[in-house]
């Protein structure tokens, strides 16, 4: 029988507080400065400079990788041939991946477009300073990038900063047809892209991600909000029914293409006075912001990768008395706990959480459950300092 009074809780674990507290906001400034400082980062910028275009700018990137890795990233650029308008460039993602320590399947990405362009985008010469598109999210990324690598965690993580997204996301489209045959082993994608913010506006970040509520994009933006409102409550996560705005894409759509839950997270409230054009400078970014982006990816991808294995779905086997069943799934060894979810199909957040602890998990009754309602039935694993893995995908239930 389910006993519903357990200390086994997700909770806010300290170890993983200081690592957000260690989030820098200079380090953040300078991301930006520099990238801004290349001029552009046009797809058909110059590729054999230093100090200006797109090719000193990847360049850059890698460098800042292997910098900040802790002498723990392996930093690769993937390189591919693009042409378009009878042009044809080679393009560069730069790819840093964390390994873990093999005790969890599988990856998690966490992306962003490091190209930028002019209102014309096959404008290779004029200034496109890029810094909200995307200096910001690449910038986050490298300071996620620098704060995981300081430990070992449990999965791989993959940081990737793409190219030639402005012409129709072109790395990552490569990417996913050339390096990654095999899709099954990506858990999680989280795509920064115009995350900058400024003065003023809702300290809030729009979270895309489209439905129906039991898709696996929504699963995902549901434990980002989750693990969000531990760690920040502050800052809200605003989960919109869309795959991105009307008319716009970023690289997250090429994950959803092949059925990979991918999630962009972009500013609460965009300046179109800024978008693709010379005026998209540093200056008008607000780096308090930008820093609690940067905490709420940390924050997830922590719990993610510091967490027991995201488990399978229970198998559920109905009980004679209405609104009962019989949850079995195998317990993992790591694991001193679980989450279970029964949300109501049709409602936005997780309904309130039941824990069991791991030496009564394994075949579990709930009698208690309103008959006709239908469930969206999930789990997590938790640890012994309150990290909450990945939640298995729903399975609908109606007892």
């Amino acid at each position: 029988m389910f006993n519903p009074v357990s200390n086994v809780v997700p909770a806010r674990d300290p170890e993983l507080e200081a690592l957000l507290n260690s989030v820098s906001q200079q380090q953040l400034v300078g991301y930006v400065q520099m990238l801004e400082s290349f001029g552009t980062r046009s797809t058909f910028s110059a590729v054999d400079r230093t100090d200006f275009g797109l090719g000193a700018a990847r360049l850059w990137i890698y460098n800042e990788f292997l910098r900040v890795g802790n002498g723990r990233l392996q930093v690769e650029f993937d390189t591919f041939p693009l042409t378009l308008d009878g042009l044809t460039t080679d393009q560069q993602n730069v790819v840093a991946t964390l390994r873990g320590n093999g005790s969890a399947p599988g990856a998690v990405l966490l992306v962003a477009h490091y190209d930028s362009r002019t209102l014309n985008p096959n404008d290779g010469v004029s200034r496109a300073p890029g810094a909200n598109d995307n200096a910001s999210g690449v910038a986050a990324m490298l300071e996620a990038a620098r704060v995981l690598s300081s430990q070992t965690w449990n999965q791989d993580v993959v940081f990737i900063a793409f190219a030639a997204e402005e012409q129709g996301r072109h790395g990552s489209r490569h990417y996913i047809t050339n390096r990654l045959p095999d899709s099954a082993g990506i858990d999680a994608v989280l795509d920064m892209d115009i995350v900058g913010g400024r003065p003023g506006i809702p300290q809030s970040v729009r979270v895309f991600s489209p439905g129906p509520d039991t898709s696996l994009p929504r699963q995902l933006a549901r434990y980002l909000d989750f693990v969000g409102g531990l760690y920040l409550p502050a800052f809200d996560v605003n989960m919109v029914d869309a795959v991105d705005r009307e008319g716009r894409y970023s690289d997250h759509m090429t994950f959803l293409d092949v059925g990979i839950p991918a999630l962009r997270l972009t500013e609460s409230v965009e300046d179109p006075n800024r978008n693709h054009n010379a005026l998209d400078t540093s200056d008008a970014l607000d780096y308090t912001y930008l820093r609690q982006i940067t905490q709420l990816n940390l924050a997830a991808i922590a719990n993610m990768i510091g967490a027991p294995p995201q488990p399978a779905p229970p198998t559920v086997s109905p009980m004679e008395t209405a609104g009962s069943v019989i949850l079995t799934w195998p317990v993992d060894g790591t694991a001193v706990g679980y989450v279970l979810s029964f949300r109501p199909v049709g409602t936005t957040d997780y309904a309130p959480f039941r824990f069991v602890r791991a030496e009564e998990a394994g075949q579990v009754a709930i009698t208690d459950l309103a008959p006709g309602t239908t469930y969206a039935l999930s789990m997590a694993a938790l640890s012994g300092n309150g990290r909450v893995s990945l939640f298995s995908p729903e399975i609908l239930l109606q007892p």
